[in-house]
């Protein structure tokens, strides 16, 4: 196992209706920008909740922020929290969001010119604008992390950004919100949040007998919980278990003291910012590719996750691999997801040289746990998604 320091400072409120409880959360002469996306919130009750409990604060809305966060909309937000004097952000939505509340976190106390550079340089935030969330839309665990993902779509990028000042401070979780969720949503919180274990799991073995085990039961976890969510979203048990399974993909613990792959998220990163495809999508059409390309290297991982996540007890262990990586491909296809690109459109053709030359300008030159992912493989990896 390697060494590891961790800290999650963020703290979950989870359960029904425990939205009552945000005022107590915030400080009491806070100023507050309350950030949002589409308007779902305002159908399905949560709105209504968090203005009541926020009655007797000084509140100022701000909605339409993008499923994929828009620089451009969070510099408007930007220019809001400037102009009045905002000491605290809630987030009241899923991991978009989240994700647009942090960049505004770090933006506000950003000292550069040029907040794009927080992005392109990917300067770590060590301290940022407080922030809390209410979240309606399980998926990316950036309820409790302090990561973010924002693209701009006059460039056609999407970059990563993060650091310790980032955690929120606290985050509601009540299960309840689930059953307004569109079912596409709810499929793509499960192929994210699955990934998301992924990333830090399918790498090579590490000797942390215990982070493997943590992982291997959120992935259980998923598959369960699955068909049940997408039967009736109205299922408390079904949707809480995939609530905080969404969270506990991504808030660090599994993480610790174990190899991180991430070059799934790299690629799928720009297939959404050239396509505008879910995140959650994209992810999954990489996915086979990435681990067929890199089946030796992560044989030892694929065979144990196929037994121990899928019961695979037959075979040589390159036999149980390639069958963990099939099951993968056959779970999101029983959420309803696609897995090819050339099923999302029809200008696929160059893709994988656009973005094996995106990595290679950005001097992306090794991804992975071993840092050796080259951009031609990247190229390779990609054209076997098309």
């Amino acid at each position: 196992m390697n060494n590891f320091q961790f800290k999650n400072p963020t703290k979950i409120l989870f359960g029904k209706d425990q939205i009552e409880n945000l005022a107590t959360e915030i400080p009491e002469n806070a100023k507050i920008l309350m950030l949002f996306g589409g308007g779902s919130i305002k159908k399905n009750g949560v709105y209504e909740q968090v203005s009541k409990a926020l009655s007797k604060f000084e509140v100022i809305e701000f909605g339409g922020i993008p499923a994929n966060p828009e620089y451009d909309v969070l510099m408007e937000a930007l220019d809001i929290i400037k102009a009045e004097k905002i000491t605290f952000l809630l987030a009241v939505g899923g991991g978009s969001v989240i994700d647009g509340t942090k960049f505004l976190s770090a933006a506000a106390l950003y000292e550069g010119e040029e907040p794009w550079d927080i992005l392109v340089k990917n300067i770590r935030t060590l301290k940022g604008m407080p922030f809390g969330t209410v979240l309606t839309l399980p998926a990316t665990g950036s309820e409790m992390n302090s990561g973010a993902v924002i693209t701009r779509s006059e460039t056609k990028e999407k970059f990563a950004m993060g650091g310790p000042g980032l955690f929120p401070q606290f985050s509601i979780l009540d299960p309840q919100v689930i059953k307004s969720i569109p079912q596409r949503q709810i499929a793509n919180g499960l192929a994210d949040s699955f990934t998301h274990v992924l990333e830090q799991y399918m790498t090579y073995p590490a000797h942390a007998l215990l982070q493997d085990r943590f992982a291997e039961s959120i992935l259980q976890t998923i598959l369960e919980v699955a068909p049940a969510i997408l039967k009736d979203p109205t299922d408390y048990n079904a949707a809480s278990n995939f609530m905080w399974s969404c969270t506990m993909a991504l808030n660090g613990l599994i993480q610790q003291g174990v190899p991180s792959d991430w070059a799934v998220h790299a690629m799928g990163h720009e297939l959404t910012a050239l396509y505008g495809i879910d995140h959650a999508r994209t992810l999954a059409i990489v996915a086979e590719s990435h681990y067929t390309y890199n089946l030796e290297s992560k044989k030892d991982k694929l065979a144990q996750y196929a037994e121990r996540v899928w019961n695979v007890t037959e075979g040589t262990k390159e036999e149980k691999a390639k069958a963990g990586i099939k099951k993968t491909t056959e779970f999101f296809h029983s959420l309803g997801i696609k897995t090819t690109l050339s099923e999302y459109t029809e200008d696929y053709k160059g893709t994988a040289q656009i973005i094996s030359k995106r990595f290679t300008d950005r001097g992306w030159l090794g991804l992975g746990e071993r840092q050796k992912l080259t951009p031609s493989d990247v190229e390779k990896i990609v054209e076997m998604s098309y």
